[in-house]
């Protein structure tokens, strides 16, 4: 299990894309050759920064550190129209659900979705031309050279919305960290106190046909989230990426149907989009409350799957699962929520 201070998913970054580099003013001075005219050579283009999706990746942490990320520049112009050596290309390489934004202005760059997918940050500088480049009938010997242009120097954050089949959703202490244990080799930490998930937490559920599919545990909601109390914008950023939603109410709670009701309207105030999401519901801790009883509780009318589960008897796991593998066929891969910058 990866440490909680391993996971980072917003950093920032100064951004230094390279110079070109100058053209060189030269004329040929060749044995036999008069007037040999001009044989300036241009500048090499700067590097650029890109970032590129790394599947091995699941956090920012390498980067988190590094604060500047410099281009070398291009070299100058060479005698014999020889042009300059362009500047190598930094590529950062990151997590794939990664997106960009530039600091200040808050334009998007872009994020990547796909491994290999690459996001352009920082343009690296054309390189000047020389004195050859000036050449013409009416201008036999220029004397003069341009410089290269500088290079993008920038601020940007790099914000990760993990990318799985299935999030789970429900207020801390709901049994979402003992299912994803249950159906999965991930091993989060289970505690009987609220907020013993303060970052996500990924799982694969696979069957005997090497089936699979990405179950996300995020840090639990609580009212007033989408205002960013709690783990607040941290644990709604990542719902933007889920397919599906899988909604935890435990039993315990006096009214889960009002429970559901506060859930979703958090979703709607960070992002309308999200409640257009499909979505299951899981009643928790179905141990607590004997068959019998369970028609009297106040329990959602949605017209959508709900299942009695509990990690004590094992009740309802397989059914769930057996929904929410189905679920994953159909909707697999279309999210429709675009990504948004957090505020700095």
């Amino acid at each position: 299990m990866q440490a909680e201070s391993d996971f980072v998913d917003y950093v920032k970054l100064r951004l230094e894309a390279g110079d070109g580099g100058r053209g060189v003013v030269s004329w040929r001075r060749e044995k036999y050759v008069p007037f040999g005219g001009p044989d300036g050579g241009d500048g090499g283009d700067g590097g650029s920064i890109w970032m590129e999706g790394d599947p091995q990746k699941w956090t920012l942490l390498d980067i988190k550190y590094r604060r500047v990320v410099k281009a070398p520049s291009g070299e100058a112009g060479k005698p014999r129209c020889q042009r300059g050596a362009n500047g190598e290309d930094i590529v950062i390489r990151v997590p794939i659900g990664t997106s960009a934004w530039e600091e200040g202005s808050g334009a998007f760059l872009g994020e990547v979705l796909r491994t290999g997918e690459r996001v352009l940050l920082a343009k690296g500088g054309k390189g000047g031309r020389g004195n050859y480049a000036f050449r013409s009938p009416t201008l036999r010997a220029p004397d003069f050279a341009e410089a290269g242009e500088p290079g993008e120097k920038k601020v940007v954050r790099l914000e990760l919305r993990l990318l799985a089949d299935v999030c789970m959703v429900g207020p801390p202490n709901a049994g979402k960290s003992t299912l994803l244990s249950i159906l999965t080799r991930a091993r989060p930490k289970i505690a009987p106190y609220p907020f013993t998930t303060l970052v996500p937490q990924l799982g694969v559920v696979e069957d005997e046909r090497r089936r699979s599919f990405v179950l996300a545990d995020l840090p639990g909601l609580i009212e007033g989230a989408s205002q960013g109390k709690g783990l607040g914008l941290r644990f709604l950023r990542h719902v933007e990426r889920g397919a599906i939603l899988l909604y935890m109410l435990p039993l315990d709670h006096p009214n889960p149907a009002l429970l559901l009701e506060k859930l979703q309207a958090e979703l709607k105030t960070y992002h309308p989009l999200l409640l257009e999401k499909p979505y299951l519901i899981a009643l928790t801790k179905a141990d607590l409350v004997p068959i019998d009883e369970r028609k009297k509780l106040n329990l959602p009318a949605a017209n959508v799957p709900q299942f009695f589960i509990s990690a004590v008897t094992r009740e309802g796991i397989e059914e769930l699962l057996s929904a929410l593998r189905t679920a994953v066929e159909r909707f697999r891969g279309k999210a429709k929520v675009q990504a948004r910058a957090l505020p700095s």
